[in-house]
């Protein structure tokens, strides 16, 4: 979603028992199709399936923090994460984000999804200012979901800037990151591209995820789809698992914005089910409860989310302009003046405040 005020819309050891099963699955993808159709046909299934899911479950053991296991996010004790929050656009009102946050979290959010820009659109957000969003989100308790905004609509929207640009600017501000991996996840970039050029979104991902990783960012990434965020075209969901195995972590999770495509219950349990029967992690990373595109089902959203375990991000706690002011949950900012979608998503049936539950990074709530 775009709502700038100038915009439209730990290490482990191995043990030896899995090392032995790591060299018989490595050696059993040597072996052609005709071979193992010699062990019977049972026997074959398995192990193609075993090979199959080392490929995509692997977990890389220079992986700390935050991470993904068995198709979900987890933290570094193992402990199931479900995220639970909103977003805030920070760079647009960074004045408003210390009361933001805090308000956030006492209507029961555990984690907030924080606007940055790159430099390319609006101003920068530099490692000193994340350094302090992130500093923030810990002392609120929250887990700090950082996205880089500018590239959002690239291929249709004409300042918006690539993927592999996002990421230059993640690493540019590494410092602030590096140490943080308990706490924080990388959203590369904001609806990477538009209704245009999408067919580029796989390639584009996979190689701003790989030089994440060649620059040592460790945390868990977070990739949002295209057409603008809401994947009409099932681009990401077609290439989710291709992208995923490309990550040498296995520490990517993908995110899609439901708005008016996903104006049905059936379009919503099939959208999400599609990623979670294939074992791959997904969330929603931002919805709302009416957009100028059509109507989202924002109570399917929130009831199948919570069904499968899966997290969610509301757009947005305050500041959207452009004719989308609809989409604010506090009037001006202000936690005691909720509007109807505030309401609804901290207040409401599955929502925030009685399915939220404070990461145990933080201790028991």
């Amino acid at each position: 979603m775009s709502a700038s005020p100038t915009a439209g819309p730990t290490g482990r050891t191995t043990a030896r028992p899995a090392a032995r099963l790591g060299l018989l699955l490595s050696l059993l993808a040597l072996l052609p199709l005709s071979a193992l159709l010699a062990l019977g046909p049972r026997q074959a299934t398995a192990a193609h399936a075993a090979v199959a899911a080392t490929d995509l479950h692997a977990t890389d053991l220079h992986a700390t923090g935050l991470h993904v296991s068995g198709g979900r996010l987890v933290e570094a004790n193992g402990n199931d994460f479900v995220v639970r929050g909103v977003n805030h656009a920070h760079t647009w009102y960074p004045s408003r984000t210390t009361a933001a946050l805090s308000d956030i979290k006492a209507l029961g959010a555990n984690t907030v999804r924080v606007v940055l820009s790159t430099g390319d659109q609006w101003t920068r957000n530099d490692a000193a200012d994340v350094a302090d969003v992130v500093a923030q989100c810990k002392r609120n308790k929250l887990i700090c979901v950082l996205e880089a905004h500018d590239t959002t609509g690239y291929g249709e929207q004409g300042a918006a800037v690539t993927l592999s640009r996002a990421a230059d600017y993640w690493i540019s501000v590494r410092t602030a990151l590096t140490g943080q991996e308990n706490y924080v996840i990388v959203n590369i970039g904001n609806e990477p591209y538009g209704n245009t050029a999408y067919a580029g979104w796989t390639a584009d991902t996979k190689a701003a995820v790989q030089k994440l990783r060649a620059a040592g960012i460790q945390h868990t990434l977070m990739v949002d789809a295209p057409n603008w965020g809401q994947d009409w075209s099932f681009t990401m969901r077609d290439n989710a698992a291709s992208v995923f195995a490309a990550d040498s972590l296995r520490n990517t999770v993908f995110s899609i914005h439901m708005y008016g495509v996903f104006d049905t219950a059936a379009k919503v349990g099939s959208y999400l089910r599609s990623f979670t029967s294939a074992g791959l992690p997904i969330l929603v990373g931002e919805f709302g409860d009416m957009h100028s595109d059509g109507n989202p089902d924002e109570d399917a959203i929130m009831a199948t989310t919570r069904s499968l375990g899966l997290g969610y991000l509301g757009w947005s706690w305050s500041g959207n302009s452009g004719g989308v002011e609809y989409l604010d949950m506090a009037a001006d900012f202000r936690a005691n003046a909720l509007t109807s979608w505030g309401q609804r998503i901290f207040k409401g049936a599955d929502g925030i405040a009685a399915t939220s539950r404070q990461a145990s990074v933080y201790g028991a709530r």
